[in-house]
This record gives C-alpha cells, sequence and structure tokens, in this order.
C-alpha cells in the first residue's frame, strides 16, 4: 500500500487553497492511499480567549487542564476537522473524520501530567482500522485527541501524531504542510537535507521557531520504520510541481544519497 501522511498545520487551514485540495485527488489518482492529521492552534487559542479560559505553553506544549482539553477537543474534534472533510468532499475525495480516540486509533499516555497536565504522546496507532478504511478508499483526517488505558484523554502535539501514524502504516511520505515554501536558507527554499545537516541547521539558527518540533518530529520518524524521507511543503499551492514530484525540502536519512 502506498501511503502518504499528511499533517496540517493549524495556521494553515484557512489557508489552503484549491490547488492543494486538487493536488490530493492527483496523489489519490497516481495510487496513493492518503491520512490526513491536521492541527488547530490558533482556533484553540480564539476559543479559549472566547471562553475566558487562561492556558499557558510550557517547553513549546499548550499546558492542558481539563477545562482546556473540553476547549481543545471541541474545536479539533469538532470545528476544524469538519471544515476540513467538507473541503475533501468539495473536490470528490471520499474523506472521513475521525477523532483519535475513536476505536483507540491513537492510544496515550501524559508526557508529564504534574508540568503538562493532560498533554499525551502516542503509545500505539490502531493501524489495522486505518488501513480498512485506506482499502475502502476512504481518506481518514485524523484529529490528535488520544486515549489512555483509564479512559483520559490526551492532547498530543499534531507533527509527533502524524509522525507516529506514519511510522504505524508504514508511509512512503510524510508530509508536513505549513504556511512557508520550506526550509530557507539566505531567502531560498533548501530542496533536499540530510537529518546531518537539519541539526546544523538547527545549531546554526537557520532553523528556528516553529519549523524547530516540525524538523525534529521528522527526525524521530526517519530513525524508525519504512520512511525514506520527509517533505516540508506549503499549503498556500499545490503539493505538486509541473513534472508531477512533490515540492518543499525533502528531508532524508543520512546515509541515503540524493
Amino acid at each position: 500500500m502506498n501511503t502518504i501522511v499528511i499533517k496540517c498545520g493549524g495556521s494553515i487551514l484557512a489557508k489552503l487553497s484549491d490547488e492543494f485540495f486538487t493536488s490530493i485527488k492527483e496523489l489519490q489518482q497516481k495510487g496513493f492511499q492518503i491520512v490526513i492529521v491536521h492541527g488547530g492552534g490558533p482556533e484553540i487559542e480564539t476559543m479559549l480567549n472566547q471562553l475566558q479560559i487562561k492556558s499557558e505553553f510550557v517547553n513549546g506544549l499548550r499546558r492542558t487542564t481539563a477545562e482546556v482539553l473540553e476547549v481543545v477537543e471541541m474545536v479539533l474534534s469538532g470545528k476544524v476537522n469538519k471544515s476540513l472533510v467538507n473541503n475533501l468532499s468539495k473536490m470528490g475525495i471520499n474523506a472521513v473524520g475521525l477523532a483519535g480516540t475513536d476505536v483507540n486509533i491513537l492510544s496515550a499516555k501524559a508526557i508529564d501530567y504534574e508540568k503538562l497536565g493532560f498533554v499525551g504522546e502516542v503509545t500505539h496507532v490502531n493501524s489495522n482500522f486505518l488501513e480498512g478504511l485506506l482499502r475502502k478508499n476512504y481518506l481518514p483526517v485524523l484529529s490528535p485527541i488520544g486515549i489512555a488505558d483509564d479512559f483520559n484523554k490526551y492532547n498530543i502535539n499534531a507533527d509527533t501524531a502524524a509522525a507516529s501514524v506514519a511510522i504505524a502504516l508504514n508511509a512512503k511520505h510524510l508530509l508536513f504542510v505549513t504556511d512557508v515554501s520550506g526550509i530557507l536558507k539566505d531567502g531560498e527554499v533548501v530542496p533536499y537535507l540530510n537529518t546531518n545537516e537539519v541539526d546544523e541547521l538547527i545549531e546554526d539558527g537557520t532553523i528556528y521557531g516553529g519549523m524547530i518540533p516540525k524538523v525534529k518530529a521528522a527526525l524521530q520518524a526517519l530513525s524508525t520504520g519504512q520512511l525514506h524521507e520527509i517533505t516540508i511543503i506549503n499549503g498556500k499551492d499545490s503539493l505538486l510541481a509541473l513534472d508531477g514530484s512533490l515540492k518543499g525540502t525533502k528531508i532524508v536519512k543520512e546515509l541515503e544519497v540524493v
């Protein structure tokens, strides 16, 4: 099964172009099975502010109380998920919206309950269920809410959730869709990087801010499973170049020759 896992960041969701959705359809026509994992940070922030619920970030992760988790789940599994499904459906794509808690798609445990509350990491992915949907030509759209053995729910970073799904499905590609065209150096997109070069660019400040968790999730995913490359790509345009190849910055394993 040729599977592509696509992670759509919260900052790009409102900016996804018609060309983006058209390219999803084109990838399906090329024989790829696609899973989308999405974030929704800006929408969550807006709703928390409207409800006057305070939240804070600890080491880049939103500390999630039970009250905050209720809002996170409502926004991610409700508004954001269904909006994305609707846009895919308009393209004639058989998209189905799911929460990671459904049929234990994302099993999870707390990272550090004392510091972060209900923020979790993935312990297992129900790949059999996802593969069953893919075989029937459905496109799963997954919100990154996980569930533990004690039925507590956890807010999971969408980058790491997508990486976990890609590893579990032995995906051929993992795409991080953002609002930039890839990793930039001196104003130009870097077409290829190996894992060692990524570390160097983090150290020298070329890769900074919100790009760091994306590339770290990329490195984690490349270290296990069958993934050969991960692409950071812009969702404000088509995912595909004129020759049918994926745009953006491709991160490959250290020993692979590009």
